[in-house]
């Protein structure tokens, strides 16, 4: 029994009691005790506050049982719990192991709680004669991060079970980086230590660090402690959807896993042949930790192209250092081909298009890994208000016959075929800088001209944006672009429901391409129509070729800020009630 290191406080607390936790049963209910909306979203009714099938699926591949198992908001959640349920304000303490993971501090700031420090060895292992000597009976808590942040080792398991068995409050063993190390996760020790604590993440190895989800393990009795003062609903919905498809991916995730090492090993590698690095300390984490010269400066230098990594140069233990996270294939020749430029003091030539990283667009195959097709995910019918926005036209008359396919909340994706080269440029421009996914087969009597090719295609194209958008709830209607390269193009719209066009735009050349400049009027007319929109286009400069390529990049940028929606707001935007 732990009663001894638990605040008299919080053995007295009785914790709220929220609707979801005094009643449990399975059936179709008629839910009226949560005063929730009751109108079905997928998302209008709280969440389990226990957590208990994530509990279960973890508790399977985990080996642990699930009353043994507390989730919370990430991590930082369970940290500052622990301090809250064991260490009373002002007068209790906890021990960390510096250099480390900086909220174990913060934590105890935040309670008014005495923080202890005793240094890492020089090996950066836990000095366990320095640690016992510096507690007292208040040192309640004693922090353990292994592997390590920001040094990247793991501790080894005699020092931490030495611990375990000679100090007399709790140790938590902070575990985050666990997937990335080959040393035996410190849960299979839970049921021979009644103090032990040990965390993890689904940040590091899961890929999850937005879902924020921590998992803690440790004895009924404490895991009780913890439900006692967290919040009534700490995670949410959401959270616990995705985390339960990700737990079906461990293969995906292992592999994943694999490939950061190997990314780990040629980083490592790569780092060691220049010469301002000093030190490359042992990782069993997915960064390493590098002692540089000058580091000042080549941070400022890696700023400089982009490219952000952690200072660690003024922390004891750590000087001169800087820590790199591992990236994907691209992003670490990235970074090494900016290392040797700093070397050379020259500049090196960017990554390859679709080389880098960025954050994931939504779209209907997302998944906790990418892939997910065929997955219902609630997240993205949430955020879609259940409507998705797509349309499908096919228009045919004597003269065209015309496929238009369009997903307004699509990657840019162009497949457009209309039989003049230059007209499916600009139509590939307008799904490109719109983010729609844009198909557009058309078959027309080129044969005899060029008009009703590019009219009709016009026409089912306003047709289309008209039909996706649908009654137009959360948009923002209004849109407007101004780029300037060596033209200067403006163009307005709004999505208000009634065709006009401005055209201020005049061309001295009677084709670009295949293209009939005459035409470029009469498309933006056409889809002005179909679409219901006003358009305000001008333009001006020599370049013909880039004075139209500009006016269609600006008329998809103007469609993308038009078209983007408010999720939290799903009003017409109008006063008149009706779009």
């Amino acid at each position: 029994m732990l009663q001894h290191l638990v605040r008299p406080n919080i053995l007295k607390l009785k914790p709220y009691s929220s609707a979801r936790s005094e009643f449990k049963g399975n059936g179709n209910f008629t839910l009226l005790d949560a005063n929730e909306n009751p109108y079905s979203n997928g998302l209008n009714r709280y969440p389990d506050p226990l957590q208990l099938k994530l509990k279960k699926r973890l508790s399977e591949i985990k080996n642990v049982p699930a009353e043994q198992i507390f989730l919370s908001n990430g991590s930082d959640e369970a940290i500052g719990l622990i301090t809250t349920v064991f260490c009373e304000p002002g007068q209790d303490n906890i021990i960390i192991l510096p250099p480390t993971f900086g909220m174990y501090r913060v934590a105890a700031d935040v309670g008014n709680v005495e923080v202890r420090e005793v240094n890492l060895t020089p090996d950066f292992q836990p000095n366990v004669d320095a640690i016992l000597a510096a507690a007292d009976d208040h040192s309640k808590v004693l922090y353990i991060c292994t592997p390590n942040n920001p040094t990247g080792n793991s501790m080894e398991a005699e020092r931490i079970r030495e611990l375990l068995e000679k100090f007399k409050g709790i140790v938590v063993v902070d575990e985050a980086y666990i997937d990335f190390s080959e040393q035996e996760s410190c849960t299979n020790w839970l049921d021979k230590f009644p103090n032990l604590i040990v965390t993890q993440t689904f940040s590091k190895g899961w890929g999850m660090a937005g879902v924020r989800l921590g998992t803690t393990f440790a004895s009924e009795e404490i895991v009780g402690y913890l439900n006692k003062v967290k919040m009534p609903y700490n995670v949410n919905e959401l959270t616990q959807w995705i985390a339960m498809q990700a737990l079906e991916n461990q293969a995906e995730m292992q592999a994943r896993i694999q490939t950061i090492l190997q990314e780990r090993k040629k980083l490592e590698a790569a780092l060691s042949q220049f010469s301002f690095v000093k030190k490359i300390f042992p990782s069993d984490a997915n960064f390493l930790l590098v002692q540089v010269e000058n580091p000042r400066e080549l941070y400022d230098f890696l700023i400089e192209k982009n490219i952000i990594v952690r200072s660690r140069a003024n922390v004891p233990m750590c000087e001169g250092s800087l820590r790199f996270s591992v990236g994907t294939e691209a992003e670490n020749e990235w970074l090494v081909s900016c290392l040797e430029a700093f070397t050379a003091l020259s500049t090196p030539q960017p990554p390859p298009k679709g080389e880098t990283t960025s954050l994931p667009h939504l779209s209907n195959e997302l998944s906790p890994f990418g892939g997910g097709k065929g997955v219902d995910n609630p997240i993205l019918k949430f955020l879609s208000q259940a409507t998705p926005r797509t349309a499908t036209v096919q228009r045919t008359t004597k003269e065209t016959d015309i496929n238009i396919q369009l997903n307004l909340d699509g990657t840019g994706k162009g497949d457009n075929h209309t039989g003049i080269g230059f007209f499916d440029h600009m139509l590939d421009q307008v799904a490109r800088h719109s983010g729609a996914d844009l198909h557009v087969h058309v078959q027309g009597d080129l044969h005899i001209d060029e008009h009703h090719t590019i009219e009709d295609t016009a026409l089912a194209l306003g047709e289309a944006y008209a039909q996706a958008l649908g009654d137009k709830r959360g948009i923002e209607r209004y849109g407007f672009c101004l780029p300037m390269d060596d033209c200067l193009v403006q163009v307005a719209l709004d999505f208000g429901g009634r065709p006009w066009l401005v055209w201020e735009a005049d061309f001295k050349r009677e084709m670009i391409g295949q293209m009939p400049t005459e035409m470029f009027f009469h498309f933006f007319k056409s889809f002005s129509d179909a679409a219901k929109c006003n358009l305000n286009i001008k333009a001006e400069g020599t370049n013909e070729h880039h004075k139209i390529e500009g006016i269609f990049k600006a008329f998809a940028k103007a469609i993308k800020m038009a078209v983007r929606r408010d999720f939290m707001n799903q009003q017409l935007p109008t006063t008149k009630g009706i779009l």
